[in-house]
């Protein structure tokens, strides 16, 4: 169970909510708020029972679209629309998953979240998952390049007056000069130091924890990347994560799946594409 400490009270769905704000972009969800203050949060299944019902769907969802990361603890769910994530890292190159990235990102729609879900399980992780704007990861990038590769990279305009495709097309030429350029723990060191100039949210993992991102939407964008916090050695147990896309995959009553859009997204851990990867 988490015990809440310094929190502030949410008026939502007709419930009160203990929550917190460690960052702009963020909103941590403990659960709601005990009958006895200070009381300890039992974990339940809130997300389905009562902020993904029909009716507090679509303003939970604008909620997330406004604020960037939403963040629920103390979660427990057994809900079959979660799937595992996939692919691994290895010693001596980056997967998929360790680069920034949007999700579906092989088709012009992308999923409008990607909810990343930590169960309950014996084995607790340890492997950080970083998330911030996607504005803010390019700038971020662009600044820790280390001065041996800048040099290799076009000539941008102003970061602020770019279009979200213009972000990626840089974005993906700085990623191909890394992967090429670096090796792999050279790679990761220079996204731990692009982490934090883009004040990335990388909190160690909690069991009943999931993270709702913003994946494509008009205001607060999200990346996400995979993120070791130390040199990575392997060999070492960690819990696993699952994933979905909760407004396209959880249909609403009387609504029918988009097989088809959902087929057109693609997973960042399984290696079916990657923009970065496109000459």
């Amino acid at each position: 169970m988490h015990e809440p400490r310094t929190a502030a009270t949410l008026e939502f769905a007709g419930r009160r909510w203990l929550v917190s704000r460690p960052k702009p972009f963020v909103l941590v969800i403990m659960g709601e708020q005990p009958a006895q203050p200070g009381a300890a949060i039992a974990p339940s299944d809130y997300l389905h029972d009562i902020l993904l019902t029909p009716e507090w769907r679509e303003p939970f969802f604008q909620l997330a679209d406004a604020t960037g990361l939403v963040v629920c603890l103390n979660l427990s769910t057994q809900h079959p629309s979660y799937r595992d994530v996939r692919g691994r890292s290895s010693k001596g190159r980056l997967s998929q998953g360790e680069y920034y990235h949007h999700d579906g990102c092989s088709g012009p729609t992308k999923p409008r979240f990607v909810e990343i879900r930590c169960p309950y399980q014996p084995q607790t992780r340890s492997i950080a998952t970083a998330v911030a704007p996607h504005h803010a990861v390019v700038a971020a990038m662009v600044q820790q390049l280390p001065a041996e590769l800048a040099d290799t990279i076009a000539p941008a305009p102003l970061l602020e007056s770019m279009s979200a495709e213009a972000l990626d097309q840089l974005q993906g030429q700085i990623t191909r000069t890394v992967r090429r350029k670096l090796d792999a723990e050279g790679a990761r060191a220079y996204f731990r130091r692009v982490d934090l100039a883009a004040d990335a949210y990388f909190e160690p993992w909690q069991l009943g924890e999931s993270r709702l991102i913003a994946n494509a939407n008009s205001g607060i964008t999200m990346q996400h990347r995979r993120a070791y916090q130390d040199v990575h050695s392997g060999g070492v147990a960690n819990g696993h994560l699952v994933k979905r896309w909760p407004n396209e995959e959880l249909a609403l009553p009387g609504q029918a799946l988009d097989t088809a859009l959902l087929a057109s997204f693609c997973s960042e851990e399984d290696g079916a594409c990657w923009r970065s990867e496109q000459a």
